[in-house]
């Protein structure tokens, strides 16, 4: 078994503290990594100001050039970054597979921005009232220190919509990346520094959110906290961070209606896609389906009859389509609430059985409105089926919830998909797919529950920089 050691201001440091990276199929130990302390922690810190100050040093084009650099590097390392994202977090290799070419996509998306969004502006000056004779220009500056806060279930892309943005920005970094998943946290800070990174500006700290994430987040020496995870660590993040410039993705219970006029087939086949890819482990997984009543009974009868054609299994068989779930404790909090549904009066109409880590697609209807399944992020692979008289009650059902990340609709007709864009309080609707749907380079993120800002490099980089204006008296 191979040890890690945590990388601190460009350097590879073992520690004392060991944290044990499982398999999260078999339950095999897959790596030791050494974990942060309060000394590792103090000295990124000391490290991480310096590495801002490198950063600034660098002009446009040296940044770009290290994005470009990484870009070609991760291309080059695909395959072994694809078996570590697959092994540590349980999804599948070939959505592994798919990570790392999202995760090159964001690279390149990251050095567009650094040319086109970090650009200033002429300002108008002598059209203000007060402004005759003058001439003014507004410039992006790097804001400072960036501590990049990371899930299991993206360990690398969405790592990369952070650090991206971050270098493009001319800010220096700081990741802690989920313990489940620190070795492929540790590749990527491994992957900067060869790509030209300063030492100084790169530390990869693995470790527990109290023990790592908490100081860092409330010290005064970081300037951008950028977070993804759970409401109430985000919540407790934003409350010890303070006076910073602070971003949250803190996921959803996402949901689709489809319409009488969709095309079922192709409804039925994005929402299995959506609702069980990587176990439903996603942030935008499909969790609630709405179906209008003329239409119901066939869509039901194409989601069971796609979903029973699923492969559960080992995530690194190239012919399994659903990994194991990352623990065996999530898998159990999932059956608690699938079986308090049943208690309620929730019917399994599939699936619904675990075995370990391994958790059946599951499918549910008659689930009453205040279980867990409807009012919660399952984080599973479970969708919850409910018929709708009309459109507006599905749309309605859609919103019905205090998340507000992503939803989905299917429908021909525009002015209904028109009227879920502008009733839905949510980042996103994506007409004819589901709410999992996300390109790299669109505005990502979510309201109320689901967090703060936007990721997407053009979009991360307004939470990580300042602008500074530049008046001139032309007398």
């Amino acid at each position: 078994m191979r040890r890690y050691p945590l990388i601190l201001a460009g350097k590879e440091v073992t520690t004392e503290k060991e944290l044990i990276v499982y398999n999260p199929y078999n339950g095999n130990e897959f790596a030791i990594v050494s974990g942060a302390g309060g000394n590792e922690i103090e000295s990124a810190l000391q490290a991480t100001v310096a590495g801002f100050e490198d950063m600034k040093a660098l002009d446009t084009r040296a940044r770009v050039q290290i994005l470009e650099k990484a870009r070609e590097l991760l291309g080059q390392r695909g395959e072994e970054f694809a078996v570590t994202i697959s092994t540590e977090s349980g999804k599948t290799i070939r959505e592994a597979r798919s990570e790392v070419a999202r995760a090159q996509e964001t690279l390149r998306l990251s050095a567009i921005a650094a040319e086109e969004y970090m650009a200033g502006q002429v300002l108008p000056v002598d059209a203000a009232l007060n402004g005759k004779d003058k001439w003014g220009f507004a410039q992006r500056f790097g804001a400072g220190p960036v501590l990049a806060i990371t899930p299991f279930n993206f360990p690398l892309n969405l790592a990369m919509h952070k650090i991206g943005p971050a270098i493009a920005a001319g800010n220096s970094f700081i990741l802690k990346p989920a313990p489940a998943t620190s070795v492929t946290g540790l590749l990527l800070g491994k992957l900067m520094l060869d790509a030209g990174m300063p030492p100084n500006a790169v530390s990869i700290l693995p470790g527990l959110g109290p023990e790592v994430g908490e100081p860092l987040a409330q010290d005064g020496r970081i300037k951008v906290v950028t977070f993804t995870g759970s409401p109430p660590v985000g919540l407790k993040l934003a409350k010890v961070a303070g006076m910073k410039l602070f971003a949250s993705e803190l996921g959803s219970n996402s949901a689709v209606y489809v319409h009488e006029d969709a095309d079922l087939m192709r409804a039925a086949n994005r929402t299995i896609l959506g609702g069980f890819s990587l176990a439903g482990q996603v942030c935008i997984s499909t969790q609630r389906v709405y179906i209008h009543k003329n239409v119901f009974d066939q869509m039901l009868d194409l989601l069971l009859t796609g979903t029973r054609a699923l492969k559960i299994g080992n995530q690194l068989d190239e012919t399994t389509d659903i990994g194991p779930m990352i623990t065996e404790a999530a898998a159990d909090r999932i059956e608690e609430w699938i079986s308090k549904a049943v208690d309620d009066g929730a019917r399994i109409l599939l699936g619904g059985k675990r075995e370990k880590t391994l958790f059946e697609p599951t499918i549910l209807a008659d689930v009453p409105k205040d279980s867990d399944l409807v009012q919660k992020e399952v984080f599973g692979p479970v969708l919850v089926v409910e018929k709708v008289d009309s459109a507006e009650d599905g749309i309605r059902a859609v919103g019905d919830t205090d998340y507000g990340l992503h939803a989905g609709i299917f429908t021909s007709d525009i002015h209904i998909a028109r009227k879920a864009f502008e009733k839905l309080d949510v980042g996103g609707v994506i007409v004819n797919d589901v709410p999992t749907w996300r390109a790299d380079l669109m505005p990502y993120g979510g309201n109320r529950l689901s967090g703060l800002g936007r990721e997407g490099p053009r979009y991360a980089i307004e939470h990580m920089t300042v602008w500074k204006t530049f008046i001139v008296n032309k007398e």
